[in-house]
């Protein structure tokens, strides 16, 4: 059976993610009736990026599906540095059962994928955030109502978790409008792709520099951090570029009335979203959160179903 990654929601087909939404679900309702399910495997997550919530999400959602993790950081691999890249895929694909790797650069990912026999999931990288956008969907669905029912609003900086949400907002006929300055639209190849998705599936997805326009009539609004990490040096320009992008109460005043609001964590409370918004009963923060973990124990399965020694 061919080796199954994900390195971007490219990767996964519609029923593919139809059917991991179902797991979800199911994992999500009764926890206990999964436990054996990676039971004898182990996973590696190998981070070059430090981590919060993907790092104890993974390794909780192994630990309840009955496996077991190794983790390496990039002070014990050195990846790049003391061997190659590729070097470090064949020889863990040898020891564990899948990989999941946080990392600066998608080239790793890619090449990750192209030298190991085990499953990669791209944890993070400069280009995608897959697990997250996946939570993301999931987490509207099950709070908000049917995908192709809600209009969805990004607003902020087209970064590696918005490539992932337009995937996912193309794949599934999600309504989409996305407010960014000029410059700091998100990957042009991406965004393409999930146009001429959304156009055959007759769903709006549109690029607006005008946040107001983006969030006129959003049953949803998105937003994430205006710096991300790797980026430190430009946080001053950032800083300068951003303000009119902010959610507040301001601008959630021209989305549908009970809007809800939506961050993929961290936060900088008082930059690209208020504490009010934050800490209001508008917020699915927490549920997206929380989610992170059912939706990877249900990826985790998926990928790894076929990749038993």
């Amino acid at each position: 059976m061919k080796t199954r990654h994900l390195r971007t929601l490219a990767d996964l087909s519609v029923g593919d993610i139809q059917a991991l939404f179902r797991d979800t679900a199911a994992m999500k309702r009764q926890p206990s009736r999964h436990r054996a399910a990676l039971a004898g495997q182990t996973v590696a997550l190998v981070f070059q990026k430090p981590s919060m919530r993907t790092r104890v999400a993974f390794e909780v959602a192994v630990w309840q599906l009955g496996g077991q993790v190794t983790y390496l950081d990039q002070a014990n691999i050195h990846l790049g540095q003391r061997e190659p890249a590729k070097d470090a895929a064949r020889v863990l694909s040898r020891y564990v059962d899948a990989i999941v790797l946080r990392t600066f650069a998608h080239s790793t990912v890619e090449e990750f994928a192209t030298y190991s026999s085990v499953p990669v999931i791209n944890g993070l990288s400069d280009v995608a955030h897959p697990c997250q956008a996946l939570a993301d969907l999931y987490t509207i669905q099950e709070r908000v109502g049917a995908l192709r029912s809600v209009r969805l609003a990004y607003v902020g900086d087209g970064n590696n978790v918005l490539n992932s949400l337009i995937q996912g907002c193309g794949m599934l006929g999600v309504p989409l409008a996305v407010a960014t300055p000029n410059g700091y639209k998100p990957d042009a190849g991406i965004w393409s792709a999930a146009v001429r998705r959304a156009k055959a599936a007759k769903v709006p997805l549109t690029w607006t520099q005008d946040p107001r326009a983006a969030v006129r009539g959003a049953r949803v609004v998105y937003t994430d951090v205006w710096t991300s990490m790797g980026q430190e040096a430009e946080q001053i320009m950032r800083r300068k570029t951003f303000p009119a992008y902010q959610v507040n109460d301001r601008l959630l005043f021209a989305a549908a009335k009970g809007c809800r609001v939506m961050h993929c964590l961290p936060a900088h409370r008082g930059e690209e979203i208020t504490d009010q918004v934050m800490e209001s009963d508008r917020s699915l923060v927490w549920e997206q959160a929380e989610n992170r973990l059912h939706v990877q124990k249900a990826l985790l399965v998926h990928l790894m179903k076929g990749s038993r020694r």
